[in-house]
């Protein structure tokens, strides 16, 4: 009997999660300038949030394997992280709001890891079906984003905060609605997690994943200001934003035809050059808006195919009872160390030699991953 799919529930989790990302991580550098931090500061606070995801996905999923069950540390995180946010209204400080990021993070980082693997979990063989589930994320980001952009205009900066709030509220309902899904067994799964990890193709799929994400540190931590600086209004940065998950959303939409004609390791391969690219673009010819717009589409491969690609590898090398930690490693290490050296490489960039040799760094970044995925990355038929 085949398992039946709890797709709505699923798509309600990644829509509402990704709805307050959509608040948060373009406009959330708008607010702490707003306060009065330095550049120096964005980026150290900006560095938080990978910092946690270094560490945090591990221990939960840890925990989740630990235990057998995920979702009751997926709402249990998810609430959390809702109830630490509030602490934001209570100081504008660096050091107050560093406390509040980090540890607001701690939690929040837990629960999308565990969910992408129940996703996986519930999908099984049918994985092809996961782009259609997870492009509702990006349906919520390009909303929230775009309606954000118009708010801050009208509202000021600091109604982000309510904005916020009501979001994450929004992403602790969803926790309720995700179920369990059913443990798969593999016939690998006497091998220990650190086996796995030890493998070429594995150290490799995380090396590329980690400098991806250091090449994305300047874009996310000075992009919306980089456009603000060069007379974007905050409406346009919001559209902007919108137009590069609305690209995503497209591959997600049709990933189901793209994973079957090409395969993850040249999907990765296009996907590190085309970042290479775009963020020179974005380095040297800011004040064009036919580039920024083309920068913008290049997210479906700088995002959309990297991201599912990586996941695809991270869940056909991390099996059964590995799957929890696979995807928190993939999370940690990419997202949570990369995003980590990239935030405070930006930050120290911008202060010491501007944004243009900023968003260059990024670039160099892209293009150390496409070496280290074309020399060690060998799956498959890639091989």
């Amino acid at each position: 009997m085949t398992h039946r799919v709890p797709a709505a529930r699923l798509a309600t989790f990644y829509f509402c999660y990704f709805a307050f990302l959509g608040a948060f991580a373009p406009f959330w550098p708008l607010y702490l300038k707003s306060v009065g931090l330095s550049a120096a500061q964005i980026g150290t606070l900006l560095a938080v949030v990978p910092v946690t995801r270094m560490f945090g996905p591990a221990l939960w999923g840890w925990l989740a394997d630990h235990r057998g069950q995920r979702i009751p540390i997926v709402r249990f995180t998810a609430t959390m992280t809702l109830l630490v946010f509030a602490g934001a209204f209570f100081g504008t400080s660096y050091a107050w709001l560093f406390g509040v990021i980090a540890v607001m993070n701690l939690f929040w980082c837990g629960s999308l890891p565990l969910v992408e693997a129940t996703t996986m979990a519930h999908l099984g063989d049918r994985f092809t079906q996961y782009g259609r589930i997870r492009a509702w994320g990006s349906v919520g980001f390009v909303l929230v984003v775009v309606g954000t952009g118009q708010l801050l205009d009208f509202a000021g900066v600091r109604s982000l905060l309510w904005l916020i709030l009501g979001l994450l509220a929004l992403h602790a309902a969803s926790a309720f609605l995700v179920t369990e899904a059913p443990r798969h067994v593999h016939h690998d799964d006497v091998h220990g997690v650190w086996a796995v990890v030890r493998r070429p193709e594995v150290l490799a799929l995380f090396a590329g994943c980690f400098l991806m994400s250091v090449s994305h540190g300047p874009f996310h931590t000075f992009y919306s200001i980089w456009l603000v600086d060069h007379g974007y209004s905050k409406g346009g940065v919001g559209a902007l934003w919108a137009l590069g998950v609305l690209a995503e959303i497209i591959v997600f939409f049709t990933w189901t035809r793209l994973s079957g004609r090409v395969s993850p390791r040249p999907m990765l391969l296009f996907a590190y050059a085309t970042a290479a690219v775009r963020f020179l673009a974005v380095a040297w010819l800011p004040d064009s808006l036919v580039v920024a717009v083309i920068c913008q589409i290049a997210h479906a491969a700088t995002f959309g195919c990297f991201h599912g690609a990586a996941v695809a590898l991270t869940h056909r090398f991390f099996r059964g009872r590995h799957q929890s930690k696979g995807q928190a490693l993939y999370s940690g290490v990419g997202f949570g160390a990369g995003g980590a050296v990239g935030g405070l490489m930006s930050g120290y960039l911008w202060d010491h030699a501007g944004g243009a040799w900023t968003f260059t760094a990024g670039a160099l970044a892209g293009l150390l991953a496409v070496g280290v995925t074309a020399r060690w990355l060998k799956v498959g038929r890639d091989a």
